[in-house]
Formats: structure tokens, sequence, C-alpha cells
């Protein structure tokens, strides 16, 4: 029994001496703990300063409230570096404070930029971003966004979206400012409820389906169809009749009725334009045209499953 107590006591003993041995030989020579994280392969440890290191100089209270700043936490420092996870190892800048020892993203260029991005937001909506169309202009994840400094949601560097897309989409933004309804405008809907900026398999970065028509419907559904007889323009594209970032027409078509529909309907009974009205005074269908518009009789527009609504009438 003796014996037995004796192996246990020198097992313990051996124990606590290899123990004792590691964590010394893990301190350096100034007795610095290992409570740093580990870099990167290759990458010194001592390299690694810690975000409490950081913001003994940078003290930025409002990147701590931003989804980045929740990001890191420091509970877990062998997962992530805090701001060393953007900017790199900091020992450097924080020995010398020489700006250029440490990664500014400012003076960066922006493929480096977006690859740094990219080493987290990689997925999602996020996943098609290298070859997008903001990526062939030579933009990057900070034109629009702000890490320490955001003004609006989705750490934007605007209020809006709209406000943040007009620096670029002028023309097209100035059109919410006409005076028919507009549900952007009326904060119904934004910028990124058709367009996903990040990248998009579909035209002009639209995020449903492989056409207008499919984006469109997924909100108009009453227009999807399949119908017994069908209007041409509607099946090609709905932007042919409607402007869908504003107008000055009812239902934001992109012209009045009946100009609208003489664009294409040049040759029918009914006078096939404008002109018609005056110049066919003997005509029995020049009177059509005052005072009316197709849609008055013309209202399945969008297709009709009638089996007599070859002319799509109400």
């Amino acid at each position: 029994m003796k014996r037995r107590s004796f192996c246990f006591l020198t097992a313990a003993l051996g124990y606590i001496l290899a123990l004792t041995m590691a964590t010394a030989g893990a301190e350096g020579p100034a007795g610095a703990s290992m409570a740093q994280p580990l870099g990167p392969p290759g990458q010194a440890v001592g390299d690694y300063v810690g975000e409490v290191t950081c913001v003994s100089c940078h003290d930025d209270r409002s990147y701590r409230d931003t989804p980045h700043g929740h990001a890191f936490n420091p509970r877990t420092p062998a997962a992530n570096q805090g701001c060393e996870s953007c900017h790199g190892p900091g020992a450097a800048h924080a020995k010398d404070g020489d700006p250029a020892l440490i990664r500014s993203f400012s003076q960066m260029p922006p493929a480096e930029v977006s690859e740094s991005c990219m080493t987290c937001h990689n997925r999602a909506e996020h996943a098609l971003w290298d070859g997008s169309q903001h990526d062939q202009r030579n933009l990057t994840c900070t034109t629009c966004h702000s890490v320490h400094a955001p003004q609006g949601e989705g750490q934007i560097k605007a209020r809006t979206q709209i406000a943040l897309c007009s620096q670029c989409h002028r023309n097209v933004t100035n059109r919410q400012h006409r005076f028919n309804h507009m549900p952007v405008r009326e904060a119904a809907m934004t910028c990124t409820a058709c367009h996903n900026p990040h990248g998009s398999t579909n035209v002009r970065l639209l995020r449903t389906g492989t056409t207008v028509d499919e984006l469109c419907t997924s909100c108009h559904a009453d227009k999807r169809g399949p119908y017994l007889w069908e209007h041409a323009p509607v099946s090609e594209s709905c932007v042919t009749c409607h402007e869908p970032h504003g107008s000055n027409n009812q239902r934001m078509l992109v012209s009045k009725v009946p100009f609208l529909c003489q664009r294409c309907h040049v040759t029918s009974r009914h006078p096939p334009t404008v002109y018609d009205g005056y110049l066919l005074n003997n005509s029995q269908n020049a009177n059509k045209i005052y005072a009316r518009g197709c849609v008055n009789c013309h209202q399945l527009i969008h297709g009709s499953n009638a089996p007599s609504g070859k002319a799509l009438l109400r």
C-alpha cells in the first residue's frame, strides 16, 4: 500500500514539474504571457499585440457598437486577433508608431481590400462578388461600407441606400422624384430589394430569377401567367412599358396611353398614330382617339385566359 502511494506521488510531482517547465519555456525572456493568439503559419507570436494595445491609442468607441466590434470576442483570443484580424500584426506599429507598419485600407489597392474582406464575407449574397459589375469597375467594399464610421444600416457610408447609390447612379435615383407613386421614395422599398450590389447571376445585378420578368412577378404574382393569350411585350420584359425607378405617368408607364400603345401598334383598324385623328377626318375611326385610351377596352393587357380573349378585351 505504501509503495502504491509512493508511485502516485512520484507521478504527480513529475506532472507538475513538466507543466512548470512548459510554462517557463512558453514565456519569453521578459516573461511575456502566452495569452496572445497564434498568428498565421510562419508568423511569430510576438507580432500580435492584442486589441487592448490597439484601443490604448485608437479609442474608437463607435467601432465597438458595430457588428465588427462585436464579432471579435476577447474571451476566445485563439479564434481571432481583434483589430489585427483585418489590419495585420501590429507589434512594429505599436513600437514605432509608424502608420506604414500597419495595414491601412485607405492606402491599399481595391483588389487587396476586397480580398481581405472576402476572407469572412464570402457566402450568401457576397459569394458572387468576384467578377461582378462593381468589382470589374475597380470598386471595393470600403467604397460603400465603413467599419469604423458607418452612417446607415448595413454599415454603409450614407444614411440611406438612395443617398449612397446616387453618388454614382444619379441618373437613375433622380427618377424617384417624379410625381407618380414610387415605393422607394415612400420608404416601402430600397435599392437592394431588387438589386444585389455584391453580385448576381441575373442581368443588372437583379436578385431573383434569370430575367426582368421573373423579378417583377416575384411580387406582382397576378401578372405571372401563363396565359392562353399573351401580350408580346409583357412576355419579353416588363420594362418595355414600365419605368421601375420612377415615372410621371400612371402605373409607372414609360409613356402615356395611347402614345405608349401606338409605339408598337402602328397599323390597325384604329388610328395608328396620334396624327391620324387630324389627317383622317373622313375616317370612321378618327374620332376614337379623343378622350380615350386603349385600356378602356383592352384591359387585360398582361394576358387573357378567356377563349375569346385574343384582343385582350375586358
